[in-house]
Order: C-alpha cells, then sequence, then structure tokens
C-alpha cells in the first residue's frame, strides 16, 4: 500500500487550496468535513450532491484533498478517515476557509431555493 502524503503546513499554498476546491464535488466533500466534528470516512461520500460518485473518482477527489492539504486521512483496517486541517489553515492563513466555507454555503441555499420553488433567487438575497 502507498503511504499517505500530507504536506507540511508550510508547503500548503492557497493556489493549491484553490486548485483542490474549484470541483463541486470536492468543494462539497470538504465543506461537510470541515463542518463535522468527528473523522468521516470515504464511503459515506458515495453520493454527493444527490449524485452518485464511482469509487475511484472518490479516491481521486480524497487524493487532491488531502495532497492541498486541505485534509488528513488516516488508514484505519479498510477504512480510510478523513478530518479536516482547517485550524492549521487558519494559522497560516487566517480567514480563507471560513470566507470560501460561508461563500459554498450561500450558493448552496440559492440552490436549494431554486430546487424547491422553481425560481431563482438571488444570492445576494439568500445571504441575508
Amino acid at each position: 500500500m502507498r503511504p499517505l502524503v500530507h504536506p507540511a503546513i508550510e508547503d500548503i499554498s492557497v493556489e493549491g487550496i484553490m486548485h483542490a476546491l474549484s470541483d463541486p464535488v470536492r468543494v462539497a466533500i470538504f465543506a461537510d468535513i470541515a463542518m463535522s466534528n468527528c473523522s468521516q470516512n470515504c464511503t459515506s461520500f458515495s453520493s454527493v450532491e444527490d449524485k452518485a460518485i464511482p469509487k475511484s473518482t472518490l479516491s481521486q477527489h480524497f487524493k487532491s484533498l488531502r495532497e492541498a492539504g486541505l485534509i488528513r486521512s488516516e488508514r484505519l483496517g479498510v477504512e480510510m478517515q478523513n478530518l479536516s486541517r482547517c485550524g492549521e489553515i487558519d494559522k497560516r492563513f487566517p480567514g480563507l476557509l471560513p470566507a470560501i466555507l460561508s461563500a459554498h454555503k450561500i450558493q448552496n441555499d440559492a440552490r436549494q431555493h431554486t430546487a424547491k420553488t422553481g425560481r431563482k433567487k438571488s444570492i445576494r438575497a439568500v445571504a441575508k
């Protein structure tokens, strides 16, 4: 089995974080992990935003998040447990992740409103 790569905090870059979170599935996975107070295993994300995600694709998403320094993964038997590194990253880049997660929530709330009502609600109105 290959060892898991977790970059040192000084090797984490804003560009790497932004690239990892540029994919809608990855940002949804990361938001869920970041908002959780406990580790989450990979299989709990086999469906993201009502879309089935193949295991191989899911592995690639977790690898991108891990290599960007956003999560720490640990093998426990056959499962992979994942924790956010928000605390560490917030010390390096204060406010970056809370801003991204807040923007993601506003965007999701607007999408959910549209899905429920069939009418778009401005993101500005959702943010209030």
